[in-house]
């Protein structure tokens, strides 16, 4: 039984169609989420109080979506690539360098506030951006186009006002992209971290 005493559980479940699911019970979650990585696995995350039939009714409903996304990252050839030690304190020195100074530039050009900016190693975000402002940037940014780097900067940036993923949030980050939101989050979805 789950119960409040833990925060998630994890089990896998066996689709007819899909084949081996990742299911994640979690009692932070607040929406359903289902997510297929470049490796072809499919995970769904659900609410402690949303059912493992109700979840499973959802994934049902999403089995074209998922096997059209296999199909995308077989086409791409995406794989998750492995970076020496070397090459990740290269790419650490590079962010360290770059990342700040363009939060800065974007924050001064459009008024946002934000307190501190932390570089990590993070292999499963881009960047978030802390309750208190304070944003944090994957290191992992560097292997990205410099116009999709600044896409996920702005995209952090325009968290200081909206701490969600509102339609407002969206409305924000569009406009200071020029109406290139859609584009750009289109396009990084071709890059996995």
């Amino acid at each position: 039984m789950f119960g409040r005493g833990k925060s998630s559980e994890k089990n896998l479940y066996n689709h007819p169609l899909l084949g081996e699911v990742v299911l994640v019970r979690s009692w932070r979650a607040r929406r359903l989420s289902l997510t297929v990585r470049p490796s072809g696995e499919v995970r769904l995350s659900y609410p402690g109080f949303v059912s493992k039939t109700k979840a499973l009714e959802f994934l049902d409903s999403r089995v074209e979506w998922v096997e059209q996304s296999r199909e995308r990252f077989a086409e791409r050839g995406a794989v998750r690539v492995e970076y020496s030690a070397e090459e990740i304190e290269q790419m650490r020195h590079e962010a360290k360098e770059w990342l700040p100074g363009r939060v800065a530039f974007w924050a001064e050009k459009f008024g946002f506030r934000y307190g501190r900016v932390t570089i990590r190693a993070s292999r499963s975000k881009w960047g978030s951006c802390s309750g208190e402002n304070n944003i944090s940037l994957s290191l992992f940014l560097m292997t990205l186009p410099p116009h999709l780097r600044d896409y996920v900067i702005i995209h952090e940036l325009c968290h200081t006002v909206h701490h969600n993923h509102s339609k407002s949030f969206h409305s924000l980050v569009d406009q200071c992209l020029a109406g290139e939101e859609k584009n750009l989050r289109s396009e990084l979805r071709r890059f996995s971290i």
